[in-house]
């Protein structure tokens, strides 16, 4: 109706000037009379359009009012969290969070010979340098949480999925395979976090579906190289991410199919344990596992004074059944711990096992014939925070060992121990982003006395949201 008025030649003025005034039941009708008054309107204007508006007004659905004693139904209304980015939907609440990193990196490594070889190394052997712009120890990610309660139930979904920005090889199904650096190629996406939790604040949480490890997870989680690079891997065709202080410091926990219950936060002890998905071992003998895997972790955040601490401790067993008979049981304990009084955070971990193999679950963890192999491995590391700017250090190690005496005739170039140690300076920009610079040194020996060895500088950044 406005725009009509607004092409009546004079009119056009005076409905320009009341355009402004603020809207109120029956706006057209009284807009109308009030132009007439004041004869901006002619008597022929003003009930051609008086007519035209009661017309449009009589056709058009009523809009829905609130009515005396009678409340709005808030629950189809949308709305803002309170914290973080989401939004509220009726009952339910949806958060998205989400991070982007990317690297320059360049990896200095040993000439290849005989006395390089060293079976489940992690130092990179090449005929010369390598330069890549890749992630780091993480992958960009995305993640959503839905939350709501339901007849006094916590209910919630997690999906999670972690975008490379590095090209996966072809014909290949995961975004974790090696690389493939030709044109035409394209990134992959590892779904690795898809679980559902329910719970009561006095009874705990069950969770079922895809998630992190319970055992070493706190050893990655922890790592200064989770926000950075750490020893790069395959530098010459990056995969999805680097290598952080995997298979130099610990065992990767890795996301897994699981059913684990949590306890409730008790004067801040707090304790989980799941059964898992059973893993076959990567390169020991064939395995048809008709156990399923057990992990447990007990975690303590306490202060005293100005002194914080988090402590952990937990395991893994699992009972491997080989197809050729006979089975074995990979067994692990780990434990660490983190002290941050003011500016500086220092950080210890410690693992032992028997039969879970070394860098990753399943992989050197038996011989030829089944027989388990036993590894360890510890890092230390200290992170100082000034202000924007912080300055990071660590060291660590992964050795294996050989199952038994036929092992070492059998493999003598198999790892004897993965080393490296590492600087790193890094400066808040932003809440969200952070930039990040480090120097690597990474080392591998063999039982034999083979050993490789390689430098790496990387500069890059990572956002989190």
């Amino acid at each position: 109706m406005i725009s009509r008025i607004m092409l009546r030649g004079s009119a056009a003025l005076g409905a320009l000037a009341l355009a402004s005034a603020p809207a109120y039941a029956g706006t057209g009708e009284t807009l109308l009379k009030r132009l007439h008054e004041k004869g901006i309107l002619s008597d022929d204007e003003y009930a051609e359009l008086l007519a035209e508006e009661q017309t449009e007004a009589s056709a058009a659905p009523a809009a829905p009012v609130a009515q005396a004693g009678k409340s709005l139904d808030t629950s189809r209304l949308v709305k803002m969290t309170d914290s973080g980015i989401g939004l509220e939907v009726g009952p339910a609440t949806i958060k998205f969070s989400g991070s982007v990193n990317g690297f320059y990196v360049h990896d200095n490594p040993d000439t290849p010979s005989a006395t390089t070889s060293v079976i489940g190394g992690i130092a990179s052997v090449g005929t010369k340098n390598s330069s890549a712009v890749r992630n780091g120890l993480l992958p960009g990610y995305l993640t959503v949480a839905v939350s709501t309660q339901q007849e006094g139930w916590d209910i919630g979904a997690f999906f999670g999925l972690y975008p490379g920005i590095n090209s996966a090889a072809w014909g290949t199904l995961g975004a974790n395979n090696g690389g493939q650096p030709t044109a035409l190629a394209t990134a992959g996406i590892d779904a690795r976090q898809t679980y559902m939790t329910f719970g009561k604040p006095r009874l705990g949480t069950i969770k079922i579906g895809r998630d992190i490890g319970l055992f070493g997870s706190e050893a990655i989680l922890n790592d200064i190289t989770l926000l950075s690079s750490g020893t790069p891997g395959n530098n010459v065709a990056p995969a999805n991410t680097t290598l952080g202080r995997i298979g130099v410091g610990y065992i990767y926990t890795d996301f897994q199919p699981q059913i684990t219950y949590s306890s409730p936060n008790l004067s801040g002890f707090q304790g989980s344990v799941g059964v898992f998905q059973p893993l076959d071992s990567l390169t020991g003998p064939a395995q048809t596992n008709a156990s399923p895997g057990f992990q447990g972790k007990l975690t303590y955040d306490g202060k005293i004074g100005g002194i914080g601490a988090r402590l952990w401790v937990s395991g893994v067993s699992q009972k491997h059944d080989m197809v050729t008979g006979g089975s074995y049981t990979g067994r692990g304990i780990d434990f660490g711990g983190k002290v941050t009084a003011g500016p500086i955070a220092v950080t210890g971990y410690y693992y032992t096992a028997k039969g879970l193999g070394t860098t990753v679950l399943g992989l050197l963890d038996t011989d030829d014939f089944g027989n388990p192999r036993k590894s360890d491995g510890f890092y230390v590391q200290a992170l100082a925070t000034f202000g924007k700017i912080a300055v990071g250090g660590s060291y660590g190690e992964s050795s294996l060992h050989y199952a038994n005496a036929a092992d070492a005739i059998a493999v003598p170039d198999l790892l004897k121990t993965n080393s490296s140690y590492v600087g790193q300076l890094r400066y808040n920009l932003t809440s969200w982003v952070t930039l990040i610079g480090e120097y690597v040194h990474s080392k591998a020996e063999a039982h034999s006395g083979n050993e490789a060895q390689s430098d790496a500088m990387a500069l890059g950044g990572i956002l989190f949201f």
